[in-house]
């Protein structure tokens, strides 16, 4: 087959791919059409069927495997597909593995690494804390390492939390050498769960989409929850530092317009805000960078709220 990630304008599209999502629209001019996201392991392309009731245009929904026939074209800096035709297709006509956005790291290796980072603390509250979630809960493991971090934007993969939490780590760890004030078994610790909650509210691959809980509650509401429940059981645990780790996780994102119910009042929170912060952009930005085949501007991001370009090296 060929890759989404490998199409470019003008080419010809006649493969199977997982259709993401498909929603029913209106033009200006009355006429209906499907909104349709088509997905493979290198990601994801929208796609447009102009004339669904036409007689090339089979029956399908959400999650079925098609077979489409169209062009590609760019719109607003990215590729987007018009559909011609569609088949649904059937078991066996396809890989579901060829089908899963994946982490291009190695998952059990950076597990590894994030695991060398709790055996190096020193608080035994933080570290006992750290094993239940990390070491010693097999099902909350096997989640978190088929999570992705967000349904889109960045690390929208499976792997996805755990690249995304490792990278946060790292980022931690450097700003605990650089500036010695902060107490580095409270960001590690922060770091390794402000995103625990997502493992909730997303629903794992082909579907990762938001949960009921998810939209009702949200991954740092749901994620101080599970800390706290794994706190209850550790005998003797400190109050104080509970208290502190839930609002490290509480204010991750910052601002209270971004979803932090809290804004950061320690040194750590900031740390770790300013930490997801800059991975998200970072990945967002790498992400955005290899989905397009344009060489100069990009065109406007929502994110960065700016219109975007390539880097040009002068030789």
């Amino acid at each position: 087959m060929k890759y989404l990630k490998d199409y470019k304008d003008g080419d010809r599209v006649s493969d199977i791919y997982l259709c993401k999502n498909k929603q029913s629209a209106i033009t200006k001019n009355g006429k209906s059409y499907d909104n349709v996201i088509l997905q493979d392991k290198t990601g994801t392309m929208d796609a447009k069927v102009w004339d669904p009731n036409s007689a090339g245009i089979g029956e399908y929904d959400t999650m079925d495997y098609i077979e489409v026939y169209g062009e590609i074209s760019s719109f607003q800096g990215a590729l987007q597909l018009s559909v011609k035709r569609v088949r649904l297709c059937q078991e066996g006509e396809y890989d579901p593995a060829d089908y899963l956005p994946v982490t291009s790291k190695n998952i059990d290796s950076m597990y590894q690494e994030l695991i060398g980072y709790i055996n190096k603390m020193e608080n035994r509250y933080l570290k006992l804390l750290m094993e239940d979630l990390f070491i010693k809960d097999e099902a909350f493991i096997k989640v978190f390492k088929a999570s992705s971090a967000a349904k889109s934007v960045h690390h929208g993969f499976v792997g996805g939390l755990l690249e995304h939490t490792l990278s946060i780590i790292k980022l931690c760890d450097y700003y605990c050498s650089t500036y010695p004030l902060l107490k580095k078994d409270l960001l590690i610790s922060a770091a390794l769960c402000h995103d625990i909650g997502k493992t909730k509210e997303l629903s794992l691959f082909p579907e990762n989409d938001y949960t009921d809980d998810g939209n009702l509650i949200g991954h740092i509401v749901m994620g101080v929850e599970m800390i706290g429940d794994k706190i209850r059981e550790i005998d003797g645990f400190p109050e104080s530092l509970a208290t502190e780790l839930k609002h490290c996780v509480i204010a991750h994102h910052g601002e209270l317009a971004y979803g932090s119910p809290k804004k950061p009042a320690l040194m750590e929170a900031v740390a770790l805000n300013l930490a997801d912060n800059t991975d998200a952009k970072m990945q967002t930005f790498s992400e955005l960078l290899l989905s397009t085949s344009e060489t100069g501007w990009i065109g406007y991001n929502r994110l960065f709220e700016s219109n975007v370009r390539m880097t040009r090296m002068e030789q």
